[in-house]
Formats: structure tokens, sequence, C-alpha cells
């Protein structure tokens, strides 16, 4: 295991600069998550510390050793793929085993390695078979296996749940996180799906036009996100955002006050953030008026608009709302986000 670092980081393709000086430090043993819209620049940075793209400037350390001119296969790390990338010919087994036989390795530590993490990912039974005989799931675990095997310092996930569908996604997400709380090695993985960095992440670092816009643990960045941008990619369904104006510690929007319990400027241009769950229906307050009913079984999302600004809400339990009808939200003040209108930062 070892810890990560990275020193002001530049990646230039041609005169465009995609990466603008990113400093991160990533502990002995950490699981961080890179998140983020497509184009962000998280899977180019994962792929200079695998060594497969060059470094424009600044330094990345494992273990306290600079790697910047170190070849990727000496630099002690494994990546699992998107796309699995097993070789179609080899069987589990040999897939695995590659490339420990690669550094010529005795084939009784191979065995050894294999034997091990295909118990761990429960792999056994597939050991003689060869991928195009696996579901997508387990061809993902071979990929990790494959890694496990290495006995790397760091573990390097690009996208890998991608490809599965959504049901598979949810019980990889609780594999990986379990193989990370059982082998303890410092992993670094990039995703664009936040909701799989919120569950899996020890700190999650939000990244946006080749930034770091914010870096902390999961709930420290949904209850407490430091501009407008991290407060709408984190959290499903996305906070409701909306422009006003702060008077008499209110915020003056869409026709009516909307309480909190920050304090900005009076008279400021604010924007007010509040999450669905908490925008709830009540028998009086801001008038609103039902667009979608979307019921979940033990939640409701419900889309209601004021004027033409919309919004959603998500209840619990079901919901006598039905398209057209008049209802009443009730925001919760102490859970009501502001930010500056002009900057974006949170006040």
């Amino acid at each position: 295991m070892a810890a990560v670092h990275f020193r002001d980081i530049v990646k230039d393709f041609g005169r465009t600069r995609v990466l603008h000086g990113i400093s991160l430090d990533i502990a002995d043993g950490e699981f961080v998550v890179l998140v983020g819209p497509s184009g962000c620049g998280k899977s180019t940075l994962l792929r200079m510390l695998a060594g497969l793209e060059d470094i424009t400037g600044g330094s990345i350390a494992i273990d306290e050793r600079v790697v910047n001119d170190v070849d990727s296969k000496d630099r002690d790390i494994a990546m699992v793929f998107q796309s699995y990338a097993l070789y179609p010919h080899m069987t589990v087994r040999e897939n695995m085993g590659f490339s420990l036989k690669l550094r010529k390795e005795k084939q009784a530590l191979i065995d050894q390695r294999v034997s091990a993490a295909a118990k761990i990912l429960n792999l056994e039974p597939f050991l003689e078979r060869q991928p195009r005989q696996l579901s997508g799931g387990q061809r993902q675990r071979v990929a990790m296996g494959r890694a496990i095997v290495r006995d790397p310092k760091v573990f390097l996930f690009d996208e890998p749940l991608s490809n599965l569908d959504a049901k598979l996604r949810v019980a990889m997400r609780s594999e990986i996180k379990a193989l990370h709380q059982r082998l303890k090695t410092t992993t670094v993985y990039v995703t664009h799906d936040q909701v799989e960095a919120m569950t899996m992440a020890d700190r999650i670092a939000v990244m946006h036009d080749g930034r770091i816009e914010q870096l902390g643990e999961p709930l420290e960045l949904y209850d407490r996100p430091a501009n407008l941008f991290v407060a709408q990619f984190i959290g499903s369904p996305a906070m409701n955002v909306f422009e006003g104006v702060f008077r008499n510690n209110a915020v003056e929007a869409l026709g009516a006050r909307w309480p909190t319990t920050v304090k900005a400027r009076e008279g400021q241009n604010v924007k007010y953030g509040i999450r669905p769950e908490h925008l709830e229906p009540a028998t009086s307050g801001i008038a609103a008026e039902v667009v979608v009913v979307e019921p979940m079984g033990a939640e409701t999302e419900l889309l209601v608009k004021i004027g033409e600004m919309p919004l959603t809400i998500m209840t619990r339990g079901r919901s006598k709302a039905g398209p057209g009808e008049r209802i009443f939200l009730a925001p919760q003040p102490s859970h009501a986000h502001l930010f500056d209108a002009a900057s974006g930062l949170r006040i």
C-alpha cells in the first residue's frame, strides 16, 4: 500500500489545456473517487497516475517516489478498465495469472495468488472458462482478480461499471467496496455517476473543467457544497436552485418568501437551493402546480412548477396529488442553501 500525491498537475493536448494545476493527497489505504461530467479531466488524471499519459507539468508521487518518468509497468499499480480488457483465447485462470507470468514468477506463487483472488471474488467455479462464456459482471470480477493477484500498491478503476445493467451495478458497487475494506489497498476510482461516488468513497474529488471544485467526505459535499456546481452535481434528484433577493431574513423569489437560516447581505442577489427531500407538501405555504407524479413505492417524486420554474419534490410514502392539481410547499429553513448569484460560491 502507498500514499499518492499530485502536485500542481498540468496537462495539455496541443494548445488545449485540460488540467489546470491539480494538487491532491490520497492517504495510504484510502478510497478516493474522482467524479465529474464527461470531459472534466478525471480519466486523464487517472491515466497520468497509471503512466499511460505524459505529464505536461507538476509531479506525481507514489509511496514518496516521484514517478513522472517511471514506466507504467514499474509503478506497482494495477488498473481495472471499463472494457474489461481480457484476453479472449485465455481461460479465467490464465487471464488472472498472466501479469505474474510476464514477471516470470514461479508457478506455485501464481497458482496461490490466483486461487486466493478467485475465492475472494467467487470465481472458483469459472476458472477454466473463457471470457465469452461469462456474464458482464463475471468478466468485471475477472478483471478485478487480475488486478488483485499483482498485489499492487495502488488500485486504479476507470469507470468499471459503465457497461453493466442497473441491478448488476448496485451489486458490483458493494463488491468493490467490500473488497477495499478487506484488502485496505489505496484505491483511486473514476466515475461520472455521483451515486457510485457517494456510496463508495472515503472522500470525493468533484472535478469540473480540469479543476477540483471540492474535496471532502460524501455527506460533507452533500450537506455543505462549496459552490453551485457541486450543489447541483451531488445528489439525486438534483438540488432545486433559483434566483432571488435576500430581504428580512428570507429570500424573495418566484412571487413568494423562501425561509432560510443562512444570513446574507440585505438586498443581495442570491441563488436559493433546496433539495427535493427538504421541500415538503403542506396544507399551506408556497403554492405550486403538479406537473408529473412518479410513484416509486416507498417514495414519490413530484415535478411541480411555480410560474414557469420547474421544481422537484421527493416525498415519503405515496402522494394523492395528480397532474394539474394545486398544492402547497413548505421548505425546511435549516436545509436551505444560499449561493452568491454572481460568483456561485456558497454563502
